[in-house]
């Protein structure tokens, strides 16, 4: 783990703001993106005055114990919050890796937090208190750029050797060594310039407004599933598995709500997650069925799950990840064979895709998806990424025809 705080205390300072157009409007171009937006609502942020980064299996736990001190340490006399929502105050992004042994897992505390709930925005500066106190002004807009002509080249792990690996695992799970793994795949594209985040933030937002526009230290997608929000007591979650995309005249949503391959791997996801949050929650509430979530590239099977936190047992967002990450949706079932079969076949460091990604605030709370549709930006290349729920029936065939349907948001939004 390493830490790097702010050198003196934090003055929190949020006020209301007019804000007419779109959130991510107001990043500046050079001062490190950060995004949590979806549709006309949600946060967006930069500048840095404090980061946790940190490894391993408690990074959830460490990062949680680095939050509440930041928090805690924080005067009294120096924090104000005259609009009181969801995402007002002291906020921290984050986004962790999908295994622990992989280095990435991040909460960045920025200088400048932009957002919106409904007709409410506001702006929110995190500084030194030793610093003069800043206006509530926004910068003044910069040109986004685009990355120019895009050349694309195999990642760590080819669509060839994905589907050799999609193969291998098919056979494990006929054998009878676990139900369900899910199995990713990356791929390279080379811009003639320097990425720009905004550039790939606003093409997936306008693409996919109904999905959670996310950006942290580099790593920049649109996620449909959201893995947790905490508001108070009250627990949500959105899990995804099970997927279809447009062929011919198939009426999607008919076939996916009927095959079932689909409903079983999305069964394996949503028991994983209930599994995991029983001990730490009450009333907890499961969908029956599932209903369809159609995108403009693929199609899910949805379950929106609800609970509420034990007053007996009070907890944070942080905690609650490091105890239902990974779900089967990332994972697989059962989870431990599953993650032992991805370190053994995958071949792939994945880094911080298909980990957690949001924000967290003050309070313990916050909101958080599982960083999907998504590509880690370094200079002029992107490397994206794309996954696949396998289950003992699957075609490998099929599974890398989807990996390529899902890669699909961030070839688009990267292309313009």
């Amino acid at each position: 783990m390493t830490v790097a705080p702010a050198t003196t205390a934090l003055r929190v300072r949020t006020r209301p703001l007019r804000l007419d157009g779109p959130l991510l409007d107001v990043l500046p171009g050079d001062s490190g993106a950060l995004s949590w937006v979806r549709g006309d609502e949600g946060l967006v942020g930069w500048g840095e005055v404090a980061r946790f980064t940190g490894s391993g299996p408690e990074r959830f736990a460490e990062a949680d114990r680095w939050w509440r001190s930041l928090v805690g340490g924080m005067d009294t006399g120096s924090y104000r919050d005259d609009v009181g929502l969801p995402g007002t105050g002291a906020i921290a992004f984050a986004s962790f890796t999908f295994d622990g042994a992989s280095a990435g897992s991040v909460l960045v505390v920025p200088r400048v937090v932009v957002g919106r709930r409904g007709h409410r925005a506001w702006i929110t500066e995190i500084t030194p208190a030793d610093e003069p106190v800043p206006a509530a002004t926004l910068p003044a807009p910069a040109p986004v750029r685009a990355g120019g002509r895009l050349r694309y080249a195999d990642g760590e792990v080819p669509a060839h050797r994905y589907r050799g690996t999609v193969t291998e695992a098919v056979r494990r799970m006929r054998a009878g060594e676990l139900q369900k793994v899910v199995l990713a795949h990356d791929l390279l594209a080379h811009a003639d310039s320097p990425l720009d985040p905004r550039f790939l933030l606003h093409g997936l937002a306008q693409r996919y407004p109904t999905c959670w526009s996310f950006a942290v230290d580099g790593l920049v997608g649109a996620t449909p599933e959201l893995l947790l929000r905490l508001d108070g007591r009250t627990v949500e979650s959105r899990v995804l598995a099970g997927t279809m995309w447009p062929s011919g005249g198939t009426d999607v949503g008919a076939a996916l709500a009927g095959s079932a391959k689909d409903l079983r791997e999305h069964a394996y996801a949503v028991d994983s997650l209930a599994a995991s949050l029983r001990p730490l929650v009450a009333d907890l509430q499961v969908p029956e069925t599932p209903s369809v979530l159609t995108l403009p590239n693929v199609s899910h099977l949805a379950s929106d799950v609800r609970a509420r936190l034990d007053p007996a047992r009070p907890t944070s967002l942080l905690t609650l990840l490091g105890a239902v990450h990974p779900t089967a949706a990332v994972g697989g079932t059962p989870t431990p064979h599953a993650t032992a079969l991805i370190s053994e076949i995958e071949g792939l460091d994945r880094g911080r895709y298909s980990g957690p990604v949001g924000y967290v605030d003050a309070d313990g709370g916050g909101e958080v998806g599982i960083a999907l549709r998504c590509a880690e930006l370094d200079g002029p290349t992107a490397r994206l990424f794309a996954g696949c729920g396998i289950v003992s029936d699957s075609d490998p065939d099929a599974e890398v025809r989807e990996a390529a349907a899902k890669m699909r948001a961030v070839r688009d939004a990267l292309a313009g």
